[in-house]
């Protein structure tokens, strides 16, 4: 039972997307779009939200062995990791030997001001490096191999965001330990013993209220959009049901996750199309990843064949240098 609920624990995990409160949420927005902004009647839309095609597919049946796979890896790799506590430590001593900042120079900060700016700020930075690191994922031949396993996906249900390699993962949770433990300390730092969050069930306030509107609709069939002036700040789900399309005008495009601000700032922002028909997955010279064979073995060997290539334009150039020179 403990390892039963160590695998599935993220069902009942506020700070996790796929928290079942979260899922239900997203259910009833859903149900809400379909009925009064589709006009769909209350059986197709019922049909709609259960669709057996989505839920039932190929490609939904792999992200769930996917899920409780990755989920034991996890339970494994997680102790090997650094540490938030040695990064926080590293920079808090860094900061120490800055002599022209002094510890404590914002000390005198209203509590309150120091709690919104630090949930601000955490939010803020913390949704701005997952879009640099999905952005390098799509960019660098090297992590596009272990990212696509993500874009293999044919259907979207809300379990697709746990359709990662392995090796995806562990970037991730680097990720998020680089971001708490950088920013925890300047704040102390600076402000003292007045550093807090703003929490809702534990959870950032600014993340929650992501949650609580629909942030599972982004793995989805439901393609629920903004008005275009907000679709300019918040990435809408179906802008990132765009992300995952097959259309090359799609391609490279809406990397942010909570903000949309970001792609904005990079030339990556689409907005999305009302009424256009997508095809999810990877185009025809890609492999499709539905065997769990593929998924976990085929990004080392796409990878080899990458750095192979590098190493060959860097011996040709190398070889062509040497001629010249004699």
């Amino acid at each position: 039972m403990e390892y039963f609920t160590e695998v599935f624990g993220d069902f009942w995990d506020p700070k996790k997307r796929i928290f079942f409160g979260y899922l239900f949420l997203s259910l009833l927005l859903a149900g809400l779009w379909l009925v009064f902004v589709k006009r769909e009647g209350l059986r197709r839309t019922f049909a709609q939200l259960f669709d057996r095609k989505v839920f039932l597919s190929t490609s939904a049946r792999a992200d769930y062995k996917i899920f409780v796979i990755n989920r034991i890896f996890t339970l494994f790799i997680s102790p090997l990791l650094i540490t938030q506590m040695t990064i926080a430590t590293a920079v808090f001593f860094f900061l120490h030997g800055v002599d022209w900042i002094n510890k404590g120079q914002f000390a005198d900060t209203p509590r309150g001001v120091v709690i919104t700016l630090f949930t601000l700020s955490m939010f803020v930075f913390d949704d701005f490096t997952k879009f640099l690191l999905h952005r390098w994922m799509h960019r660098w031949p090297l992590l596009w191999a272990i990212h696509k396993v993500h874009h293999s996906a044919e259907t979207l249900t809300p379990v697709t965001v746990y359709r990662v390699h392995p090796l995806e993962g562990v970037l991730y949770g680097l990720r998020s330990v680089f971001v708490q433990g950088a920013m925890i300390p300047v704040f102390l730092f600076f402000f003292g013993g007045n550093v807090d969050l703003f929490t809702v069930v534990g959870v950032n306030a600014l993340v929650f209220v992501f949650h609580v509107t629909g942030s599972n609709l982004r793995h989805s069939h439901i393609d629920i959009h903004y008005w275009p002036w907000l679709e300019r700040i918040l990435i809408s789900p179906a802008q990132h049901q765009l992300h995952h399309s097959t259309a090359q005008e799609h391609y490279d495009k809406n990397f942010g996750v909570a903000l949309a601000l970001w792609d904005g700032l990079f030339g990556s922002l689409h907005l999305s199309e009302k009424g256009r028909k997508l095809r999810f997955g990877l185009d025809a010279k890609e492999a499709s990843a539905d065997r769990l064979w593929d998924i976990y073995l085929r990004p080392f060997k796409d990878m080899f064949n990458v750095l192979k290539r590098r190493l060959c334009k860097l011996r040709n150039l190398v070889t062509g240098w040497q001629k010249r020179k004699v």
